[in-house]
């Protein structure tokens, strides 16, 4: 249904997204001390903001942030299944923002929400997964004369910018926030190793101790999904086509394989490539009865599922969020999350700490954006001035002291400068 100024499913379920939203900002101290000086500062008055991010109360906590610092907020889903309607509802009665989101939407519905955001003319970008990006140099790249700049949050999203950078063709200057280090260190790390682990144990209800878990891409996602793996008493296989990293991963420890051999071992399957047919149809003929799929990549192409339905005879789900997929040999073979962000769509995302530093990033990169002098329509790292600004704010709300150099101990370190 539409309310009086965005779309939503429900504006009866504020009550109760207000109450996730304030338990997410009592711990949330990075965004608290940013707010603070933006509040009284206003960098952002005067400028609209479209933003698609997994629209949960984290992300409220964020836009709401934007609206302190003066901002015009619009904001939607970066992923159909990853609006939480009771946040959206209450976001969406706050004055200067407005959330044009509602869980399960079908995939034009979503571009029309894409489309809602960007035709009220923002002129900053806060984007994840570029899909923001990708309207914006396609059908309402009329659009894109007015953005002053933005931000990208994901592994995937920076790829789309990586190749319209080299390519050229980025119409306006973006910051790879998914590569700063207090990013990756702990979004990709921590925050998806938990709360992937979370949604699958939290849907399924099974025992991972004594499983075999098979992880499908050892970067910085995969690496923390391998070590909660570990921490719950799991077998780790990793499946890898990087030499570098598969070294890695075996000399932590674990068993390396191609997905071939890994198909039939393999009780928990989990992907973070960024890529498509990680699991293809070759490997699931292989998979053993009763393994579960799950994918941990923004898109929900990692996981051939046109490939899982068409070598089953049937597809239904036995539990929310969870569809068995039957064989004629006999096998079950379990999908999560229709295949798609396992812990944004099953679960709660990343935990509230770990999006108070990536949310504290956005913030002030884009605070930057506005401050900079003469960006080119280039993509842009984000400056170690912000990533230090972030790590010694949450070390500061962590009661952590930090040893400083003294003079002579700088001197000594510019004669290898």
């Amino acid at each position: 249904m539409t309310d009086e100024k965005g779309r939503v499913a429900d504006p009866d379920l504020a009550p109760q997204g207000w109450k996730k939203i304030d338990w997410v900002k009592s711990h949330m101290p990075v965004m608290r001390e940013i707010e603070d000086q933006i509040s009284g500062e206003k960098p952002f008055a005067g400028h609209k903001f479209g933003v698609s991010i997994h629209l949960e109360a984290k992300t409220a906590r964020l836009a709401l942030a934007l609206k302190a610092g003066g901002g015009e907020v619009y904001i939607t889903s970066s992923n159909p299944l990853s609006t939480q309607d009771d946040v959206a509802a209450a976001l969406n009665e706050v004055e200067d923002i407005t959330v044009f989101s509602r869980w399960g939407v079908s995939e034009e519905e979503y571009e029309q929400q894409l489309e809602q955001v960007l035709r009220n003319e923002p002129d900053l970008i806060i984007d994840d997964g570029g899909d923001l990006v990708k309207q914006l140099h396609g059908p309402l790249e009329d659009l894109s004369e007015g953005i002053i700049g933005g931000a990208e949050e994901t592994t995937t999203g920076v790829n789309r910018l990586r190749v319209l950078d080299r390519e050229g063709e980025l119409k306006f200057p973006m910051f790879a926030v998914n590569d700063a280090r207090m990013k990756y260190l702990f979004d990709n790390r921590y925050g998806t190793g938990q709360s992937t682990w979370d949604a699958i144990t939290r849907n399924t209800n099974l025992t991972v101790a004594g499983s075999t878990v098979v992880v499908v891409g050892y970067g910085w996602c995969g690496k923390g999904i391998t070590r909660i793996a570990d921490g719950m008493g799991a077998e780790v296989i990793v499946v890898e086509v990087d030499p570098v990293k598969a070294l890695e991963a075996k000399m932590d420890g674990h068993r390396i394989m191609n997905i071939e051999r890994a198909a039939p071992e393999g009780d928990f399957f989990i992907t973070s490539t960024s890529n498509i047919d990680a699991i293809p149809a070759s490997a699931i003929k292989k998979l053993k009865d009763r393994a579960i799929l799950a994918n941990a990549g923004h898109f929900d192409v990692e996981i051939d599922i046109d490939a899982l339905e068409e070598l089953s005879t049937s597809r239904e789900e036995v539990r929310e969020n969870v569809e068995r997929f039957s064989f004629e040999d006999g096998r079950e073979i379990y999908l999560l999350a229709e295949g798609r962000l396992v812990n944004l769509a099953a679960g709660d995302g990343h935990p509230t700490e770990i999006m108070d530093i990536s949310f504290g990033l956005q913030t002030l990169t884009i605070q930057h954006v506005l401050e900079a002098d003469q960006l080119k329509d280039e993509l842009y790292s984000v400056p170690e001035e912000v990533d230090r600004a972030v790590a010694e704010m949450k070390l500061k709300s962590l009661g952590v002291d930090l040893d400083e150099l003294t003079e002579a101990q700088v001197e000594y370190l510019k004669n290898f400068s």
